[in-house]
């Protein structure tokens, strides 16, 4: 049974452009944008999915936001991964309930985000304190604080080391992954995966370079392009646009000493 929607709760309105807009329901509040304003109160108890006429007559409609809507229009400090490469960075991964994953240059969250909707538990690492504040309020605002229980962001470089042992994933998304390579070695368990994401291939080549020393086997470089399609009567073709390259993805396991 589908719940109302409630004080507090994000939603996404969208109009018949496509055009689309993250809001907090507040209680009292009002949505303004150029076609108009509505109540927030107008929408607070109301089911997902209505659709709602602005103060000049334009049609909104009321969603609760997928986790792909949230991160592409969450606040934000540093730039984000994109859900395409989210998605393949978890399938890469082999992202499990439970997993114990360490992510370092956890950013404003985005792939974090990832990591625990898939119901990993999550030690993230940052440098900047801004940017892991910036994490931590991104998942509790989309996630809730069950969520937070299973994130922990610490203000620390993985170049310097890891010291967590035990760990099942290691994700790294840094300019310098090569660098970490032999302290993801030493922190996860045989069999664990380590996965990188870099926008150069020459990032990519490097720390492909470095996992041939070992412990390391199954290395494989991806990247994946996102093209929609127009689909209206018979007129059927590829967008004009795509979200052609953003950055690599690349794997390794661990072997057992």
């Amino acid at each position: 049974m589908s719940r109302g929607l409630r004080s507090g709760e994000l939603v996404l309105l969208t109009d018949r452009k496509g055009r689309r807009y993250l809001v907090s329901l507040v209680e009292g509040g009002e949505f303004h944008t150029h076609a108009g304003s509505v109540a927030h109160d107008t929408l607070i108890g109301g089911a997902e999915g209505m659709q709602v006429r602005t103060t000049r007559n334009a049609e909104l409609t009321v969603w609760r936001p997928t986790l792909s809507e949230y991160v592409l229009r969450m606040p934000r400090g540093a730039q984000v991964v994109y859900p395409k490469d989210s998605a393949a960075i978890l399938m890469q991964a082999d992202v499990f309930p439970g997993a114990r994953v360490l992510e370092s240059g956890v950013g404003s969250g985005a792939l974090s985000l990832s990591l625990l909707r898939a119901g990993a538990v999550v030690l993230g690492y940052e440098i900047r304190e801004d940017f892991a504040q910036q994490a931590k309020e991104n998942v509790a605002g989309f996630l809730g604080l069950d969520a937070t229980e299973r994130y922990q962001v610490e203000i620390k470089d993985s170049y310097r080391g890891i010291e967590a042992e035990g760990l099942d994933r290691v994700v790294l998304d840094l300019p310098e992954p090569w660098q970490v390579v032999p302290h993801a070695a030493a922190s996860l368990v045989p069999g664990g995966i380590l996965v990188a994401y870099t926008p150069s291939i020459v990032q990519a080549a490097r720390l492909r370079e470095a996992c041939e020393a070992g412990p390391w086997a199954a290395a494989s470089t991806m990247e994946v392009l996102h093209r929609e399609w127009h689909i209206e009567g018979d007129a059927v073709r590829p967008e004009h646009r795509m979200v052609g390259h953003t950055g690599f993805v690349t794997t390794a396991r661990r072997l057992a000493d």
